[in-house]
């Protein structure tokens, strides 16, 4: 059997009706007859966006396919007893020119218990924006589930939300259950479970191409509210170069930053898992045993479990987003 390297994926670009440029622009993606592209799914286990290998030998095979051959030298031992062919997570590029719906997730065992299907906690961590962007990120204070319901009926959810600024650099980390919106004027990169259940709330009154309002999930909603998910959900770094730093850790993912403009080593034998960098500015070359691929900004690149130690070489720096799933409280 061929060894694995580094695999990189082609791009599921998804139009919105509040979506941007910024990643066509910015970012390298196609925007081809696309007018506004709203996400960018970099690398996606969903049954029905399966993401496609672009480079080396496995390209045109999609990550199930992938996955089935090399199971846990794909995604590591314990993850491939855990998840079978399934990815575990999905990795987003996301544009908001306008603001998103409010929605919430459902958790684990909603989601099983309904969908058949994972929950979606997930992180977003901000790219770009426009002064005085804003997230809303759970209520702003605690509050009863018949209050939560009259605001909705009058259409004053977003009086009852937290609203936090976003500035480039800033991390929001959203469990299963919290409340949500991103706003407009943001471009951002999402790490969330593999998971495509989002119940739509509130839609700022906004219509549709065709002049319908989008569907809402009221009843849904209601029960996978976490009510107690209050206040400030920002969590703000100050980097240092040459260092890794941990933004979130979580039992689904842990996601590390690192800004760098000399060679850096990571050995990953402790941590019996994939690896995901998405590039968040400039480039870098991964080196391996039998190996070197480029990374440029906008990518994302998946590292096979069986790959444990590389070499990240800035071209001439480079900024990216380090994700893997953690046991034991490794970091």
């Amino acid at each position: 059997m061929s060894e694995l390297y580094p695999l990189k994926f082609e791009p599921i670009l998804k139009e919105k009706i509040w979506g941007g440029t910024s990643l066509a622009s910015h970012y390298g993606k196609k925007q081809g007859d696309l007018k506004n592209i709203g996400e960018s799914w970099e690398l996606s286990a969903v049954s029905d966006n399966l993401s496609v290998v672009s480079n080396g030998f496995l390209a045109g095979n999609n990550i199930e396919e992938i996955i089935e051959v090399y199971m846990g030298d794909i995604t590591g031992e314990r993850i491939y007893e855990k998840f079978g062919n399934e990815f575990p997570l999905l990795i987003k590029l996301i544009e908001a020119r306008d603001d998103l719906s409010v929605q919430v997730h459902p958790g684990d065992a909603l989601a099983k218990e309904r969908h058949n299907a994972y929950g979606k906690t997930e992180m977003w961590h901000i790219l770009k924006s426009d002064s005085g962007a804003r997230i809303y990120s759970g209520f702003s204070g605690q509050i009863s589930m018949d209050a939560y319901l009259n605001a909705v009926r009058n259409n004053t959810i977003g009086n009852i939300l937290n609203v936090e600024t976003a500035e480039a650099g800033d991390t929001f980390f959203t469990p299963a259950g919290r409340i949500h919106a991103i706003g407009a004027g943001i471009v951002l990169a999402e790490i969330q479970q593999t998971s495509d259940i989002t119940y739509r709330i509130y839609d700022w009154g906004r219509k549709d191409k065709n002049g319908q309002s989008r569907e809402l999930h009221t009843d849904l909603a209601v029960d996978a509210i976490d009510f107690l998910q209050t206040g400030k959900s920002k969590i703000k770094k100050d980097l240092l170069k040459n260092r890794t730093e941990n933004l979130v850790s979580c039992e689904y993912f842990n996601t590390n930053i690192l800004w760098f403009d000399e060679l850096i080593t990571r050995d990953y034998n402790i941590i019996d898992s994939f690896v995901i960098y998405i590039c968040t500015d400039g480039a870098f070359r991964i080196k391996w045993d039998s190996g070197s691929e480029k990374v440029s900004k906008g990518e994302t690149v998946l590292l096979p479990a069986m790959i444990r130690e590389v070499e990240l070489i800035p071209d001439p720096d480079a900024a990216m987003l380090e994700t893997y799933i953690a046991y034991n409280g490794i970091i």
